[in-house]
């Protein structure tokens, strides 16, 4: 049984007017994909609004033309959805499964609202067959309560498989726990031990972990455990009933984590019968990737583009075409702004060691100098080696070609010291000629190199201050006669002994010390920042 076309008609909730089609071939799994707020859910409850107006779903309350009309309309009803199965129209099916008592079974549904935070059953009563489908939410905007029912539930399906089979109590139990944790312990590193004892006011399920030395109640998981445990329970019970339905899942990796969403998906299409379809709205990374590999040859993505005026315009849209570049947008709606948290909003290129270190470790000495200086105030920077003065022109070129594809927010920058001349004197208004005359992302500093910055005066005092050294202010002022344009690289073992340092010391990681002595109050932290981020 599945779905081909659906139609939301005259102003239906969020949607001017809107079809999905899924051609004469519909897959086992559509999956419903978009950023939040683009309707998704709304899609899910035009299907709930045409069945509820013959089979109730659920047991919370009718919602009125208020909710279902976006012009709210007082005797807009179900016949502004209209659906279309492979098997004919749903009034159809309808009359057909009344005639054995399944019209009930044709929507299965799921809200996001899912809670059950705490199980406790304390006596029995009386459960309506779970063909009725009568309990649990009526809508997406409802609380999806199911877990207390779909424990009675259990020990139903328990006690009548115990009296079908003429077992003993304890081989039931093991067949029902074992027929879950099938399940379960593709999702999860925990499984089930009991069903509890309703009469013994245990009336609870019961799970272990080997590396817990007890067993623990349900109240006890995290909520991403009761979420994987509620879900699954319910498809279990419903599998013998429930064998020609439409599965209706709204965003069921709620408080999921990733890993486990993934293998999640894949359990729910085992669990589903074979004659069955899953509608499933998501923006999950995991249940994307399933989507992607694992279920790509049964699924049908349904795209809703951030783009589409769904409110003002009628639109029909069809599945999304197994493109890496499809993929690539969808992909980028589970990430929503996770790209740029990972990646920085700039990127400086600057001069320095290109190869890496061990783990891609930056192993240049000016990007390690500027990512030390700037890490509290730019922490959106990251400052790259890019190899020696032409080197950094090409690849800081072919960076700019590719991410700014990827990323266009992001910023690229070029540094380069003032010695960027082979040797050759370069004064101030050389670096302004050249700033002039090149693309606005490129930058040179006013000092010679990058040691002129890490031994100036300033930043010396402090790092001695620090360290209760005493610093030879007398001498440093009759060695460094221009902080500017003196060339100071080699400078190093004066350096040190005008700082009272006697050991040998690293040159390398001397100059970084230095570098994280520069404060945000000092002059050459502002002329860093004029140089690198206003071009000054």
């Amino acid at each position: 049984m599945r779905i081909k076309k659906l139609q939301l008609k005259n102003g239906y909730k969020r949607f001017f007017e809107l079809t999905i089609d899924l051609g004469d071939d519909p897959k086992r799994i559509v999956a419903l994909v978009g950023p939040n707020g683009c309707g998704k859910s709304s899609v899910l409850d035009g299907l709930l609004f045409h069945n509820n107006a013959h089979n109730r779903i659920g047991n919370k309350n009718q919602k009125n033309h208020e909710y279902h009309s976006m012009n709210q309309i007082p005797n807009y009803n179900y016949q502004n959805v209209e659906i279309e199965f492979i098997e004919g129209r749903y009034q159809e099916i309808r009359e057909k499964r009344a005639k054995v008592g399944t019209e009930n079974t044709i929507f299965s549904f799921r809200s996001p609202y899912r809670y059950n935070s705490n199980l406790k059953v304390t006596q029995s009563k009386a459960t309506a067959e779970i063909r009725l489908n009568n309990y649990g939410a009526s809508s997406a905007s409802d609380l999806d309560d199911k877990m207390e029912e779909n424990y009675r539930r259990l020990y139903i399906k328990f006690n009548k498989y115990l009296h079908e089979t003429d077992c003993k109590p304890s081989e039931a139990k093991a067949k029902i726990i074992g027929d879950l944790n099938a399940s379960l312990s593709k999702c999860l590193d925990l499984e089930i031990c009991s069903i509890g004892d309703i009469e013994a006011s245990e009336g609870t399920l019961y799970f272990q972990k080997k590396d817990h030395p007890t067993r623990f109640e349900f109240n006890v998981l995290s909520s991403g455990e009761k979420e994987v445990v509620d879900i699954l329970l319910d498809l279990y019970l419903r599998k013998d009933e429930y064998c020609e339905t439409i599965f209706l899942l709204d965003e069921p990796e709620l408080h999921i984590n990733t890993s486990i969403q993934k293998n999640l998906l894949i359990e729910i299409d085992r669990l589903v019968g074979d004659n069955c379809q899953i509608w499933i709205t998501t923006h999950s990374i995991g249940f994307l990737r399933s989507l992607q590999e694992e279920l790509k040859e049964n699924c049908q993505v349904i795209h809703f583009k951030s783009e589409y005026e769904l409110a003002s315009k009628p639109y029909t849209l069809t599945p999304m075409r197994g493109s890496k570049a499809s993929w690539k947008d969808i992909f980028s709606i589970a990430l929503d702004d996770l790209a740029n948290l990972v990646c920085p909003k700039c990127i400086v290129y600057c001069e320095g060691r290109d190869s890496p270190g061990r783990n891609g470790a930056e192993r240049g000495l000016d990007a390690n100098v500027f990512n030390n200086v700037f890490s509290n105030n730019y922490h959106d920077t990251l400052f790259v080696s890019s190899g020696g003065n032409t080197e950094l022109d090409q690849r800081s070129d072919i960076a700019i070609a590719i991410l700014s594809k990827v990323f266009s927010d992001l910023d690229i920058l070029v540094l380069k010291d003032r010695d960027m001349a082979s040797g050759k004197d370069t004064s101030e208004n050389d670096r302004q000629i050249y700033l002039q005359n090149n693309p606005n992302n490129h930058r040179v500093l006013r000092r010679w190199e990058i040691e002129n910055y890490l031994y100036d005066k300033e930043v010396l005092m402090n790092y001695c201050s620090k360290n209760e050294l005493v610093f030879d202010e007398g001498s440093y002022d009759q060695f460094v006669n221009d902080i500017i344009n003196q060339n100071l690289k080699d400078a190093m073992g004066r350096i040190k002994n005008f700082c009272g340092i006697t050991s040998s010391i690293n040159a390398e990681k001397f100059k970084l010390t230095l570098s994280e002595h520069i404060t945000e109050g000092m002059r050459v932290y502002q002329e860093l920042v004029a140089c690198v981020f206003e071009r000054g």
